[in-house]
């Protein structure tokens, strides 16, 4: 990992859950942002980008796909800087220009994301000068099917988004609208693979190099998928009510269900997977599991992240 992090014009941070990892390129003809995380880390994102310049402006970002956790903090970063040039997969642009947050997946998600612009596209096929290296932009659907990622075939670096990390992939979020996506997880699999990737930076976690495992153990967990779908909704659900939670803290019970109950695509998992059970005992089923694997606590009427 040292020597990846000690290549010139590299930044890499590491973000907890709540916000993807940035990654901060720097040469003699720009500054780059690879994703702007979360809006409720804005300000520390933009702390971050501002101590690692030194006073020089930042003069793009890059986001690899439209998940609120990868460009939350677009907006505060295009007001600090208004020269950035912010460039955007193709597949959502209309629903940006609009700012349709249906289409952009922050109200079926209950998720928040402040409305941003966007001055051009990342066309699959077209190659991005990053720290004087060239960086190859790659389609990688399935997580999200707009999603790229971003390889350099010199130093033999991935930037994978959520497509990989070191213990699987993001949840697929088109199979929770009921839209067929795992066999783009396993296509874009392929693709990293036929990469031979020696880096990986990847959305959330630390970067790895041990790529033969990490695909292992996400096909493992897609095959699993693929047999029992009903197994990555649960897995889904889980993970927005936790995500959820990490955005807050702490929340009284009563507000926390509310929300929950009211969240399009927990609405649309209950009906698909548990419509025998009432939505409230469903979700308390769920948080009963989250809080038997520690990742939540009840106290009195609170509820609590962990």
């Amino acid at each position: 990992m040292e020597a990846l992090l000690n290549l010139p014009g590299l930044q890499f941070f590491e973000r907890g859950w709540l916000s993807a990892n940035n990654i901060l390129f720097t040469d003699k003809e720009s500054a780059t942002l690879i994703d702007s995380g979360y809006v409720a880390h804005q300000d520390q994102t933009l702390a971050l980008v501002q101590h690692a310049l030194s006073g020089r402006p930042l003069d793009r970002l890059v986001n690899t796909h439209l998940h609120s956790d990868h460009c939350g903090g677009n907006a505060i970063l295009q007001n600090h800087y208004p020269q950035l040039v912010t460039f955007i997969p193709p597949g959502e642009s209309e629903a940006v220009a609009n700012w349709d947050e249906q289409s952009l997946s922050y109200l079926p998600t209950g998720q928040l994301c402040p409305r941003f612009k966007f001055d051009g596209l990342l066309q699959t096929g077209q190659s991005l000068r990053l720290a004087s290296l060239d960086w190859q932009v790659l389609a990688a659907p399935g997580h999200d099917p707009h999603s790229v990622i971003l390889f350099e075939p010199l130093h033999k670096i991935l930037i994978s988004a959520d497509a990989l990390w070191a213990n699987g992939f993001g949840v697929v979020f088109p199979e929770l609208e009921g839209v067929a996506a795992f066999n783009e997880v396993g296509q874009t699999l392929d693709l990293i693979e036929s990469l031979h990737p020696e880096w990986v930076i990847p959305g959330h976690g630390a970067v790895f190099r041990n790529v033969d495992e990490a695909l292992a153990i996400s096909r493992k967990k897609l095959d699993g998928f693929i047999t029992q779908p009903e197994k990555h909704a649960r897995y889904g659900a889980k993970v927005l009510l936790k995500y959820k939670l990490l955005e807050l803290h702490r929340v009284q019970y009563v507000d926390f269900m509310s929300w929950a109950i009211g969240t399009h695509y927990l609405q649309v998992l209950h009906s698909g997977y548990a419509p025998d059970i009432d939505i409230q005992s469903w979700i308390e089923d769920l948080l009963r599991d989250l809080e038997r694997s520690k990742a939540l606590a009840f106290e009195n009427t609170l509820i609590l992240n962990q």
